[in-house]
Order: C-alpha cells, then structure tokens, then sequence
C-alpha cells in the first residue's frame, strides 16, 4: 500500500462507466484506503476530510469537471491555506476543460503507474503548473457553503449551457460536444427577431471587479475563470496580469453589444484588436475579488447554481494549488 497519494475516483464518469480493464481494482488494491469512490458529495467531503487530517500531500482526481470542482470544494473546506495538496487530473468525465489546461496527461493504468513512480521517487511535484480555484460565495445566505470551480458564467453562456443539458442534446453527444451543439443553436436562435431581441438584450447584472471597475445593467455575456488556457486557442481574456496565477480572468459584454459576430470570431481565435480593447461593450480584465448581483443563474465547471434570494455572490481566488503532469 502506498501512502504517498490518494485517488478520487469517479466510476460514473463517462470514460470510467466504460472501462473494462484491470486499472480500478488494482488502484484500489494498491492504496487501500486512500482509494476513494464515494457515492455522493457528504460522503466525497468527508473523505477529503479525512485526508486533511492526515496531511496528505497529493490527491489525483479521475473524472470530469464536476468532479474536479467537488475536489477543489472540499479541499477549500477542510485543508489550510498554506497545507494544500498538489492535484493530479486524469480526464475522464464529459466536460474536461480543467484538464486541458492544469492535467496529468494521461490517464488509466499508464498514469497510476507513472505516479507511482514519481511518488517512490519523491518527485510529485517536481512538475507542475501552479493555478487558484475560483471561490463562489454567498456572502448573504447565512449557513450556505462557498462552492469552488475554476470556470465560471452568467447570462448567455447560462443559456448555452441549459441548452447542452436538454436530453435531445446531453443524450446524443458528449457533454463538450454538446455545449458546441449548442453554442450553434444558440447562434441560430439570434437569427429569429424574437429570440435575438431576446438573448442580445441579455441579463440584468451589476458587477464590481475590483476597488474601481463597476459595471450596471444588462449583460449579455459574462465569463470568469482561473484557467490560463482554453481548447481550440479560444481566449476571451486581456489585459493579463502579467503572468500571475493568483487572479480571476474576466469578460464583460454589455446588452446589445455592438459589433458582436466580429468580436466572437476575435475572440473565438484568442484575437483582441485595438478595436475590441477600446469597444465600451467589452470589458476584460484581471482582479482578486469580484462582486456580483443578478437576477439569473450562473454556472460554475458545468453545473448550474442560483444566485439566491439577495442575488449577490463574490468571486475569488483560492491560495495557489500544484496540479502536477507527467
């Protein structure tokens, strides 16, 4: 038994249900227990609990984003700042847009198998790419537990992503799949003068990102993330922080945004022309803390949340975590 890392592993997660080969049963024989397949989320957080008590240094999670982000939450809960563990990410879930950035690299046997060799070594974290979670509170609902992710929405990425939930989409594609599917129904709902006059006006929100940058009414798109790379090359995100990892990355696009098909084929290849930076309708930026009051719901890593009854929550970032990769 190895005590050097503990496994999170998801055996619901669409890559893992289809699994037929030795990896899992011999994971579990190999660590015991430190190999951890909890049947919900009280149960998730109270071995993570555990893990805390104990010290442990390095938990890899095999699943998908949601799984992730449940990791991360429990993490936030229960470890110290400054105690962290370092993560590894093995992709198996329907949404893997944190492994694209911060993952292992591989997954299954060949991953146990190299972090086994790495732990034996004691070279964990001898590579890794440092990031924070993104922190979601309720600063005015006495009681309900901050929730941590590191990709968040509001207003039409919501939609979209309630889109790619519906069973005619979710059930015949894969959920990255999906989001595309619906990223182009979405696309052709602006083409109808009702559902454009719509969606383009967007969602009430009021936005405080930082001391200074604060932003009233409609929004038709508002995107967070602590992530420093997305699939594809897209990158909605300017004004970088010059390399830090400790901040949240954020886009505003203000209701009825002007010249909207130019900039999401800008922004779809990672491109900001002088223009878009200037453009009033879009503001992008970098801050530790962001304040936030709507009146829709938000989606963190694939789930969708409600803002509660004040409609006010707080974005921020987490102490920095090692994801380590092979």
């Amino acid at each position: 038994m190895t005590g050097r890392f503990a496994l999170v592993y998801n055996p619901r997660s669409r890559r893992n249900m289809g699994d037929k080969s030795s990896y899992a049963p011999m994971a579990r024989s190999l660590l015991g227990e430190n190999f951890i397949d909890p049947a919900d989320r009280s149960l998730l957080d109270a071995a993570i609990a555990q893990l805390a008590a104990r010290d442990m240094g390095c938990i890899v999670v095999d699943g998908g984003d949601g799984t992730v982000s449940d990791v991360l939450t429990a993490i936030h809960r229960h470890y110290a700042p400054e105690r962290f563990p370092a993560l590894a990410i093995l992709p198996s879930g329907n949404t893997n847009l944190i492994a694209g950035d911060v993952g292992f690299g591989l997954r299954g046997q060949k991953a146990l198998d190299l972090l086994v060799s790495l732990a034996d070594a004691g070279t964990l974290r001898h590579k890794a790419r440092r990031r924070c979670g993104l922190v979601v509170e309720w600063p005015e609902a006495e009681g309900r537990p901050a929730v941590v992710g590191m990709f968040h929405g509001a207003a039409a990425f919501t939609r979209g992503i309630e889109l790619a939930h519906q069973p005619a989409i979710l059930n015949h594609y894969s959920h990255e799949m999906a989001v595309v599917v619906s990223f182009l129904s979405s696309v052709a709902h602006l083409f109808t003068r009702r559902s454009r006059r719509e969606w383009m006006q967007g969602n009430p929100i009021t936005l405080k990102a930082g001391q200074r940058s604060v932003r009233h009414g409609n929004c038709f798109l508002f995107l967070s993330s602590t992530l420093q790379r997305l699939p594809h090359g897209i990158w909605p995100f300017w004004n970088a922080a010059g390399g830090r990892s400790d901040v949240i990355n954020y886009l505003h696009v203000a209701g009825q945004p002007s010249r909207l098909a130019a900039a999401a084929w800008a922004l779809l290849r990672g491109r900001h022309p002088a223009w878009l930076r200037h453009n009033p309708d879009y503001c992008s930026g970098c801050e530790e803390r962001i304040e936030m009051a709507l009146e829709s719901d938000f989606v963190l890593d694939g789930e969708v949340f409600s803002p509660g009854p004040s409609g006010r929550i707080v974005l921020s970032a987490t102490a920095p975590i090692d994801f380590i990769h092979a």
